[in-house]
């Protein structure tokens, strides 16, 4: 069910403790009007400026109160927030729910694009995660070990002495003792999720989209299936479609008569992006060798990973324009790597390429070298770069005497 209407008076005629879980994505006090178009030109916008911060935060104390009275006891809420007024909404929902009822402070971790704003930029935002009462639903999701992780030891029984120091656990006869069969790490509080692709499939136009990937791990730890899932500013439906396809019942509020014909047009057939980088894991998109990335670093370059014409660019601009850097492959002539490196240079607009030779027997001598292009010899570029390291060193010994 979506319901297009102020939250509050929905929330109203719903009854006591009937509600599994609450996920609410509300206004973050940004003090914005957020405006969006799709990809057919329909406009999505939504206000939210405030005269006052207090207004703000009596607005969603009221509607904090109504969430915690439709909860079940074994409910739980998952306020979504920004650091406009995170701080501020922590407070109320320990006022209404309860410190001891707080129970995790969950990041949803991200990268973005950098931007002009003076100081770090922003990667991530909060959801804050409070239970009703000490007898809440939890579902533990596992994950898989981190490479740094011995699993041959952990598959150990361990116990600690009288120092609290730990060490492997031994029976009678001197042997090992096994531990428990282990099921992966226990699910942390920080998430890593990419923002939404602007080609994904599941992409509206409307602005604050979140991925169905972020709700449908949140539905999957509080809920089970045939459990209701409620969210009072639905928005785009996000949280509506993971609980479709999750076989949990469901009911979205917005008083945007256009969101809410956006939730309806999302259900109708419910879509998911699955992200590759979640899928294969971010090793996937590396594609330089060890020797590869001796040398970008050494240039100084930013790497470029899964592009044939161009594996680097010099962090310093010349002319105004960046310099490419091209290391060539085993597999290609010299002629290849100097075709592949001009042309992806002239797509970049770059200023300079440089090419860095490294295959003696693939070079051919008849091939033109665009002006702009400044090939080196690796072998000679290592040389060159070992002799200035080792006469900087020299010439340091000889000034301190």
């Amino acid at each position: 069910m979506v319901i297009c209407d102020d939250c509050l008076n929905v929330m109203r005629k719903i009854e006591d403790n009937t509600v599994d879980m609450v996920y609410l994505d509300p206004p973050f006090y940004s003090q914005k009007i957020q405006c969006m178009k799709d990809s057919d030109g329909n406009e999505y916008r939504f206000s939210d400026i405030w005269d006052t911060r207090g207004e703000y935060l009596e607005y969603m104390r009221i509607r904090i109160k109504e969430i915690k009275r439709v909860l079940k006891k074994t409910g739980s809420v998952f306020l979504h927030c920004n650091d406009s007024a995170s701080h501020y909404l922590r407070i109320i929902l320990d006022d209404e729910f309860g410190e001891s009822n707080f129970r995790s402070e969950i990041i949803w971790a991200y990268k973005r694009w950098s931007n002009a704003k003076k100081g770090l930029l922003s990667g991530h935002q909060t959801i804050f995660f409070y239970s009703k009462t000490d007898n809440f639903k939890f579902n533990t999701m596992y994950t898989e070990y981190s490479h740094t992780t011995n699993v041959d030891q952990i598959l150990q029984e361990r116990v600690r002495n009288s120092a609290g120091k730990a060490s492997y656990k031994y029976d009678k006869k001197g042997d090992i003792v096994i531990a428990k069969e282990k099921k992966g790490v226990p699910l942390s509080d920080v998430w890593e999720i990419p923002f939404l692709n602007p080609k994904a499939r599941e992409r509206t136009g409307y602005p604050t989209q979140k991925p169905v990937e972020l709700l449908e791990k949140i539905i999957k730890i509080s809920t089970d299936e045939g459990d209701s899932v409620f969210d009072p500013f639905c928005g785009s439906g996000t949280t509506l479609v993971a609980a479709k396809i999750l076989n949990r019942r469901f009911t979205g509020v917005d008083k945007n008569s256009s969101a809410v014909e956006l939730c309806n047009r999302r259900l109708e057939a419910p879509v998911k992006s699955v992200s590759r980088l979640l899928q294969v894991g971010a090793n996937a998109y590396k594609t330089k060798t060890d020797e590869e990335l001796a040398i970008l670093h050494m240039l100084g370059c930013d790497v470029v990973q899964r592009n044939k014409g161009i594996d680097g660019f010099l962090r310093k601009f010349y002319l105004n324009a960046p310099v490419a850097v091209k290391i060539q492959k085993p597999y290609e002539s010299f002629f290849e790597a100097v075709d592949l490196l001009d042309n992806a240079g002239k797509r970049k607009k770059c200023s300079f390429t440089v090419l860095i030779r490294t295959s003696e027997g693939l070079v051919d001598s008849e091939t033109p070298i665009p002006p702009n292009m400044v090939v080196l010899n690796e072998l000679n570029f290592q040389l060159n770069s070992s002799l200035l390291k080792v006469s900087d060193n020299y010439r340091m010994k000889f000034m301190q005497g």
